[in-house]
């Protein structure tokens, strides 16, 4: 069978998706919680979390490409990039555990170095593993709808994992604290979300396998290699989008864990949570799978003072967004191949845009108002997941297609490059202009000002970002038609110098 024809069986589309649910336990972490263990557990200032958000991850951005240039020269039975999801498994868990663990009875400046130190460590084992993985989908089949269907599974398998994390992280970490020691609650938690992990990647290498071929091997220089990219068009408004869609997703984490531990009405939040019967008034442990999980309120709507109703009222909103972009990408599956990816990235950012200045209509008791707007939200949002990567694989086609080389770790490294300077920005920016606008004081969250920065950044400012996505994708010129006619003439080509999967 012809690269162009390759079909893929139902275990390697499920084993390769596992590889990104695992990463997905460390990337869902670091979007949605990371920024808040940092100042409310860790106990940083929001200059130093600022800045231990910003480096390592600028770091990282920049170790993307020389991780592009090692996987395109990495040469071994297993292929080029399927070995680096092995080597990466045991360190990855360790330094997992290690970045959420809190030293006790440190200094001020060893405790930023720890956290500096780890978090480098992260981001650095995240490049190692994620950005191989990332470009091994380019390389698994050449079919376009194919990879569409992979990016599918996966994004599936990425979407549970965040259900489990966003659902149950925070509930948990509760859980295991123990009453009041947080720091506990959250090593614990992570060493239950490394050890998932381990097991994920483990699959993913075993079940995959590496197929294409390029017609001219990659023979040139790194430098001739980014010299080459910069003459493509598709790649850089890939890369403005994708700085745009991880800033955001980085800074709607940080504010929407504020929105709703500080905007969000406790009493309102407890009322929800009570018609779930989540709540009860007795002090002592329940029997049952949600108590031992968190998710039971103990206390009454007079008296939240110390109550979890926060954590749990903002995990039932995650699990209930992420749900419905796992419905919905399983619901979109075909709707690249009908209108093309280009187009359905851009109405699926510019309708984000809209639902997210929407925020701005809520008032602190709105709590169906929040859910609804978590819903819609995804259900937009949803159909751009998977044909986002689909198409950063059709960069890399378009690198081959004009200059007969191909590329597909640089590629894949760069567009790491510009995720992980997105998700650095988004998390530093949203810190800075707490800071600078609403003069945010970790040590006071619930201060009057800061809780009006949370409510301006969850909708305003979230919505703006959507925006910038919308105006950039719309600047790629790899719209269906075009697409379709490169696929055409580099299968053409593959077949003349004779490349079989």
């Amino acid at each position: 069978m012809s690269e162009s024809a390759q079909k893929l069986p139902f275990v390697e589309k499920a084993g390769y998706s596992l590889g990104d649910a695992a990463a997905n336990f460390v990337f869902m972490t670091m979007v949605l919680f990371q920024l808040n263990f940092y100042t409310d557990v860790f106990g940083l200032s929001a200059s130093a979390a600022a800045a231990i958000l910003l480096w390592p991850r600028l770091w990282d951005a920049f170790f993307d490409p020389v991780m592009g240039v090692l996987a395109d020269r990495t040469e071994t039975r297993w292929g080029k990039f399927r070995p680096w999801v092995l080597w990466t498994t045991v360190p990855w868990a360790v330094v997992m555990i290690l970045a959420y663990t809190t030293p006790h009875g440190w200094s001020a400046g060893l405790m930023v170095a720890y956290a500096a130190i780890t978090n480098t460590l992260l981001m650095t084992l995240y490049s190692m593993n994620n950005m191989p993985y990332a470009a091994l989908g380019g390389v698994m089949t050449g079919d376009l709808n194919e990879r569409t269907k992979l990016n599918s599974y996966r994004f599936v398998a990425v979407n549970v994992a965040q259900f489990i994390v966003g659902g149950f992280t925070l509930p948990l970490v509760a859980k295991f604290a123990a009453g009041s020691d947080r720091a506990h609650g959250w090593q614990m938690t992570m060493t239950l979300w490394a050890g998932v992990c381990v097991v994920c990647f483990l699959v993913t290498f075993f079940t995959t396998r590496e197929r294409i071929k390029p017609v001219v091997e990659t023979r040139a220089s790194p430098r001739q290699d980014f010299s080459d990219l910069l003459k493509n068009g598709p790649w850089i408004a890939l890369v403005a989008y994708t700085i745009f869609n991880f800033a955001m997703l980085a800074y709607r984490g940080g504010a929407h864990y504020n929105f709703y531990h500080h905007y969000a009405d406790k009493a309102a939040m407890f009322d929800f949570v009570e018609k779930l019967g989540l709540t009860t008034a007795d002090p002592k442990p329940l029997p049952g799978l949600l108590e031992w999980l968190g998710y039971i309120v103990h206390g009454t709507r007079d008296n939240l003072a110390g109550s979890n109703v926060a954590d749990v009222f903002n995990s039932i909103v995650n699990m209930l967004g992420t749900a419905t972009t796992i419905l919905f990408i399983i619901l979109s599956a075909g709707f690249s191949a009908r209108f093309g990816k280009k187009a359905v990235i851009f109405a699926g950012f510019a309708l984000g845009a809209v639902n997210s200045f929407a925020y701005y209509l809520l008032a602190p008791t709105n709590t169906w108002g929040m859910v609804a707007l978590t819903v819609t939200g995804a259900i937009v949002y949803a159909p751009t997941i998977a044909v986002a990567w689909a198409m950063y694989a059709d960069a890399a086609d378009y690198s081959e297609w004009q200059t007969g080389r191909r590329f597909t770790g640089m590629v894949f490294a760069t567009i790491g490059f510009s995720l992980k300077s997105g998700l650095a920005l988004g998390s530093a920016a949203f810190l800075w202009l707490m800071a600078g606008l609403w003069d945010y004081d970790t040590k006071v969250p619930g201060a009057a000002n800061a809780v009006h920065g949370y409510f301006v950044s969850s909708s305003v400012i979230v919505g703006l970002m959507f925006a910038g996505a919308a105006v950039s994708i719309a600047f790629c010129k790899l719209n269906k038609t075009e697409t379709l006619k490169m696929a055409a003439e580099l299968a053409e080509r593959r077949h003349k110098a004779g490349i079989r999967a």
